[in-house]
């Protein structure tokens, strides 16, 4: 689709736009200058027309502080892959000499412009619009991005100055996986090698990353939308508003993602904050891969690998399943191979096992070992499917659910998995009382009584 930059001098408004356009609050909007840094990509359905709009920075051109240098370059990168730019003006503070410099920057690009004067929610307001016109764009229109007022005429606008395409065939469905973990991670630094480009901003300073930013791309084939996610802190060290909605950001990307890259520091190790960050995703039924980052920075002997492995898994041993990578983004060393895990976890999550086929392995399990038993009350496994994937869930129907405690779920949990796989991904289990009365011409299935397998009515 055709994109659209909505660009201009910081604190206009440009993302409280973005959302208004996109109809959702995706960029986080605060009264105060440089909330936004990477860009934001979303697409915009207006009438029989569609376009990708992408909200930037604040565009300071002779900034010297590093961070903004920084947003300035996700601007420019905005502007080079546009269609078509959107600059965007403070209506009630006037035109300013920076206005006039952003103004000069896009008139060499030779790119269609549009001009929205924002904060104009009232006809008196009108006047002060029309000081813009001395800049002499072609296309200019007063706006209110906080009430709504002219985007009807902004979006008819966009829509005629956009090159006609066709509509694009339909895609398989994209995987999504979002980039996670505490700040200072090397996250961004992970996408950016994942990516092969500068795609968002990678600073030593905690909480560089606001937005959750999507990217996305094909590799081998296949496609899937990259989320890059701001650090996750603890509650007692959140102070900042705009860090308290980023952390808001990156649990909502972790909801709609299908897999996860849980970003581990290999000079700190599994902290608990780690914990709860994998275990959020361990709870939603994400696929979890395990990336220890800054792998260049470790002292290794013939020993180091094995132990970091076993020093992890023991912190997590709840995501015993997840692989786990040894990584340097800085260096690049195995960031080649994190997408081929992705794809192997992607495609372990969609597993699906026959219903007979999971009961006979069922059986053999509990030959080896027996169903538990209580107050000389046994368990009983009548039959069992799955009734789901992604993640992989199954349904056991049981005389008393009771009698399957934790315990026995994890056996049953590993010789799935054994016999599997399901590598990188939760597996679910709903369990349901069926009760022993069946007549043997409407059994499900028919199993052997002694091992804990029963017969139940289909």
């Amino acid at each position: 689709m055709s994109i659209v930059a909505v660009v201009g001098r910081p604190n206009v408004g440009k993302s409280t736009l973005f959302n208004y356009l996109v109809g959702r609050r995706l960029a986080i909007v605060e009264d105060m200058p440089g909330v936004t840094r990477d860009r934001l990509y979303a697409d915009v359905h207006w009438l029989n027309h569609e376009f990708t709009l992408v909200d930037t920075g604040g565009f300071e051109m002779n900034a010297t502080d590093e961070m903004t240098n920084y947003t300035r370059k996700q601007a420019e990168v905005a502007i080079r892959e546009a269609d078509l730019i959107l600059l965007v003006v403070d209506g009630r503070q006037g035109l300013t000499a920076l206005d006039e410099d952003v103004v000069q920057v896009l008139r060499g690009t030779k790119k269609p412009l549009i001009l929205a004067v924002n904060k104009i929610d009232h006809p008196n307001l009108e006047a002060h619009a029309a000081e813009f016109y001395q800049l002499g764009l072609p296309h200019m229109l007063s706006v209110s991005a906080a009430n709504g007022l002219g985007i009807g005429d902004l979006l008819d606008l966009i829509v005629q100055l956009l090159p006609a395409q066709e509509r694009p065939e339909e895609t398989d469905e994209l995987t999504r996986v979002a980039v996670i973990g505490k700040p200072n991670t090397g996250k961004s630094s992970l996408v950016n090698a994942l990516l092969g480009q500068e795609r968002v901003i990678v600073s030593d300073i905690p909480g560089t990353t606001r937005d959750a930013v999507d990217t996305p791309l094909m590799v081998d084939g296949e496609n899937y939308v990259l989320i890059d996610t701001a650090g996750l802190r603890r509650r007692s060290k959140v102070e900042e508003e705009i860090e308290r909605y980023s952390g808001l950001r990156s649990l909502r990307a972790i909801e709609r993602a299908d897999i996860v890259l849980m970003v581990i520091d290999a000079t700190e190790g599994v902290t608990e904050q780690d914990k709860r960050i994998v275990g959020f995703a361990h709870n939603h039924g994400k696929g979890i891969i395990l990336v220890v980052n800054k792998w260049d920075l470790i002292e290794k002997d013939d020993r180091t690998v094995n132990r970091f492995t076993e020093e992890i898994k023991s912190e997590l041993v709840f995501t015993s399943y997840a692989p786990i990578i040894f990584a340097s983004a800085k260096t690049g060393q195995r960031v080649h191979r994190i997408f081929e895990l992705v794809k192997q976890v992607n495609e372990q999550r969609h597993l699906r096992i026959a219903t007979n086929a999971l009961n006979e392995l069922i059986q053999q399990a509990t030959i080896v070992t027996p169903t538990p038993t209580d107050k000389g009350k046994r368990l009983r496994i009548y039959y069992a499917t799955q009734s789901d994937i992604k993640p992989p869930t199954f349904v056991f129907f049981v005389n008393d659910p009771e009698l399957l405690h934790f315990s026995y779920q994890r056996f049953l949990e590993n010789t799935l998995r054994r016999a599997m796989g399901f590598v990188g991904t939760p597996i679910r289990f709903y369990i349901r009382k069926r009760s022993e009365d069946c007549y043997e011409s409407s059994c499900y299935w028919r199993g052997q009584l002694g091992n804990g397998i029963g017969r139940a009515c289909s």
